[in-house]
């Protein structure tokens, strides 16, 4: 389906689930593709969600453009997609930029009107200084700049699916992403910092880490669970950075049992 932007940007999304059912808002990783979801969003639908999966500008389906190469950009196109499709109170989901993408949504409209948000692996302030030491990598101020232009390396522990791999080459092959394009939104993602949006929220908050994950350390999460009463952290075994991917079954598990908690 396709979704315009306020300036104008054409980006696509999945509407899954029969329309009065519960709705999770999901957003993948910087470079991801949304297709990657696609077990979790068939268990979620099987267990009565709607879910709305959504492609950021730049990424997968969506239209590449120089325009609003920015975090918070990408929190208003969620904001106007949701106030098009008319959806009250949804659960927030997102992987890796995904997550930040949330907590920009939280700095802009609040978190009185959601339910709740799932932070899949990805730590509130990617750059290590003094008093954090639980960002991406070993990144500090000194050299970010030099080393988010650098490969990354294999983003996951455990190898996903054949079939789901050979998926996601097909959508590389045919909707490429421009990293070069999208280097600004990855240096504004990097000098972020939501600790505050946290400790704040007025929502439930789950983080699920990759104990393997080659990006974060995952003792992250239970550092920020110590932020807030609505924080809760599980770490998956045997998962790097896209536990979804990875590890579905015990992913799904764990957020199914947190929305029934949320839900009570």
């Amino acid at each position: 389906m396709k979704f315009y932007t306020s300036d104008q940007v054409e980006l696509d999304y999945d509407d899954c689930g029969a329309k009065n059912d519960p709705v999770i808002m999901i957003l993948s990783g910087i470079g991801a593709y949304k297709e990657s979801w696609k077990a979790t969003v068939a268990f979620l639908v099987q267990h009565h969600y709607r879910v709305i999966n959504l492609d950021a500008r730049n990424q997968g389906k969506s239209e590449h453009t120089n325009k609003g190469l920015r975090i918070s950009r990408h929190a208003v196109d969620l904001y106007e997609l949701q106030q098009q499709l008319e959806i009250k109170n949804p659960i927030l989901m997102g992987n890796s930029m995904g997550a930040s993408t949330m907590f920009a949504y939280v700095s802009l409209f609040g978190s009185e009107n959601i339910n709740g948000i799932i932070d899949v692996d990805q730590s509130p302030k990617m750059i290590n200084d003094t008093n954090w030491q639980f960002g991406f990598k070993n990144i500090t101020w000194d050299d970010f700049y030099f080393q988010l232009q650098q490969q990354f390396g294999k983003s996951t522990f455990k190898n996903i699916d054949n079939q789901l791999f050979n998926e996601m080459q097909e959508l590389k092959r045919d909707f490429p992403y421009d990293k070069n394009l999208n280097f600004p939104l990855l240096l504004d993602h990097a000098t972020q910092d939501w600790r505050s949006i946290i400790i704040n929220l007025h929502c439930p908050l789950l983080i699920v880490c990759g104990a393997n994950s080659p990006y974060f350390n995952p003792q992250f999460g239970q550092v920020v669970s110590n932020f807030s009463d609505s924080v809760e952290t599980i770490s998956i075994n045997d998962a790097g950075h896209l536990v979804m991917d990875e590890q579905p079954e015990k992913f799904n598990a764990v957020i199914l049992e947190w929305l029934n908690k949320i839900d009570k």
